[in-house]
């Protein structure tokens, strides 16, 4: 079978031709566009019996310049070469025929299945492999959910680095507590050492419980406890155990 114009198989692993290639090996002598919109005024559907695309020719200046083409269905194909009504048009429809023929034979049937079937375990591949990028990425959330109940309490930061050591990242309580100071969260000297910073109560990550106490002499004092606020349990879980 003499190639008379060159077919191309789209994703669907259907045969299609190009519009302003059929055009020419027509022979039309109406301008492509015009011919075109006449063609499809036959009841032919966008999307559904040919779809526009872009391509790129070349110009006299040797560069290139954007122009509509059209991605034609061999059914349509077939229906525009017999509505030319003359020798070429009976050709090029005999040639479409035949390429049919070839196309729907137990070879290119199964051949096409193949394809089809690769195509979509590359696609579910494709989809498993983002699920698993998301799941890398939530690790530290969900070892948190299933480490804490509720991030709605606060707690103690001896208890957060208990949270901690559980899920893999060595520290105790001193430990934790000099990380967090060296690392700008909590204050590291002075009468308010181990108090939260001015950038980590603006973030939210520490509340300071207030508590009055009663000395053997009958006076009081007031203790403050940092203690790690739900945000800041997230937080910190997220960033210390991503970060080990």
């Amino acid at each position: 079978m003499n190639e008379i114009l060159k077919i191309e198989i789209n994703e669907n692993q259907e045969p299609i031709v190009g519009g302003r290639e059929l055009h020419e090996v027509l022979g039309i002598e109406t301008p492509y566009k015009k011919w075109f919109d006449r063609m499809c005024e036959y009841g032919f559907i966008e999307n559904q019996d040919y779809c526009t695309v872009g391509q790129k020719c070349p110009i006299a200046n040797g560069g290139y310049q954007e122009i509509t083409n059209h991605a034609i269905k061999l059914d349509m194909a077939k229906e525009i070469a017999m509505i030319q009504r003359n020798e070429k048009g009976r050709q090029v429809r005999k040639y479409f025929i035949e390429v049919e023929k070839d196309f729907n034979s137990p070879e290119k049937i199964m051949a096409r299945a193949l394809k089809l079937a690769e195509n979509k375990i590359n696609t579910l591949n494709i989809n498993v492999q983002e699920l698993e990028d998301k799941l890398e990425e939530q690790v530290p959330k969900v070892v948190f959910a299933e480490a804490v109940q509720t991030s709605e309490n606060s707690i103690l930061i001896g208890d957060l680095a208990k949270i901690l050591r559980q899920n893999g990242y060595e520290t105790g309580q001193n430990r934790l507590f000099n990380d967090l100071r060296n690392m700008g969260y909590l204050i590291k000297s002075g009468e308010r050492k181990n108090m939260p910073t001015q950038r980590s109560m603006e973030l939210g990550l520490f509340e300071v419980k207030e508590r009055a106490v009663v000395n053997p002499d009958g006076s009081n004092r007031i203790t403050r406890t940092t203690k790690v606020t739900g945000k800041g349990q997230i937080y910190f879980i997220n960033k210390l155990i991503k970060e080990n």
